[in-house]
């Protein structure tokens, strides 16, 4: 099956070699194949595979794995993005309970669910990550729960099945900067992303909204500070920025790879604008250290909200 047919008149872009300080880790060999094992019985697929991730070994050896629901074929044709362009299959009826005890059987603390883009879908599949939010939490309570969702473009309030669930961080990925969408997202549209992003938070605002930024594609550093402000204006807690690693060569071409301490200044200056949490390093992920990183956003909320009720009180 060939990956990316729309790709393949393309014209080719050479991949620029990376840099040293871009390279994954193996940190527990057993581990991570008792990962690999679960998720391969369950018939499961994962963004960590799909997307050629570059921590996947790490997290995996860490038993941390992103779960890709409703298959692995997406609608959308990203030019940065590694996952299946096609048409999807029928989704699984039993998809939700395979995620949850997929879960349960890894004895996770904080579980990360994401999807293709399912356009051939009327509510966009919302209904699908209502079902295996409450699955999930039905056999693992304790577990926190984070959703990487699409954009559910032109699909009304179909985003609101997925808030309804409540699940603990609702995360849509803003990407790129507005000046790049039509070449990087063609089937995307910015404005419609932090709109998705504004109203989640506002249909309920004890859920942590999360967003993450690729950069190395073109865009400059007064591009990235508009889209951090954006965002905050969206209410977004959580801000995620990573080096755009070019799949193949006939994917977009990286313009340069960002040095670590430039990810450092953009670190200080998005905690500058207001956000929660910000993680910032060539291989930040959405889901990377999703675990540890829910536990400092929480951690943040309470001095925030301390600090918001001391101020009230000298006033």
């Amino acid at each position: 099956m060939i990956r990316h047919p729309e790709k393949i008149n393309k014209p080719s872009n050479p991949i620029k070699k990376k840099p040293k300080w871009i390279k994954s880790r193996l940190l527990n060999s057993q581990e991570f194949f008792l990962t690999k094992k679960i998720v391969n019985q369950q018939k499961l697929k994962t963004v960590c595979q799909e997307a050629n991730c570059p921590n996947i070994t790490e997290c995996w050896s860490k038993r941390h794995a992103t779960f890709l629901i409703m298959g692995d074929i997406c609608t959308r044709a990203c030019a940065f993005c590694d996952v299946i362009t096609g048409k999807p299959k029928n989704l699984d009826p039993l998809e939700p309970f395979k995620i949850a005890s997929a879960v349960k059987k890894l004895n996770l603390r904080h579980s990360v669910i994401t999807s293709v883009d399912r356009d051939d879908l009327e509510d966009g599949g919302s209904d699908h990550f209502y079902k295996v939010i409450i699955e999930t939490r039905k056999l693992n309570p304790k577990t926190t729960i984070e959703v990487l969702t699409p954009d559910f473009l032109r699909k009304g309030d179909s985003y609101k099945r997925v808030i309804e669930a409540k699940p603990d961080v609702f995360n849509h990925n803003i990407e790129t900067v507005p000046g790049l969408y039509r070449q990087v997202r063609p089937g995307s549209r910015y404005f419609a992303s932090l709109e998705l992003l504004k109203n989640a938070k506002k249909l309920d605002n004890s859920i942590f909204t999360k967003s993450g930024l690729m950069v190395g594609l073109g865009e400059n550093k007064d591009e990235i500070i508009q889209v951090m402000d954006d965002l905050r204006s969206a209410d977004v807690d959580f801000l995620t920025i990573g080096q755009y690693l070019q799949p193949s060569v006939k994917h977009y071409p990286l313009e340069r790879y960002y040095q670590p301490q430039e990810f450092d200044e953009l670190k200080s200056i998005a905690e500058s604008k207001g956000f929660l949490l910000v993680s910032s390093s060539p291989l930040t992920r959405s889901s990377y250290h999703a675990d540890e990183d829910f536990a400092v956003l929480q951690k943040n909320r309470i001095k925030q909200t301390n600090a918001q009720s001391i101020s009230k009180e000298s006033n």
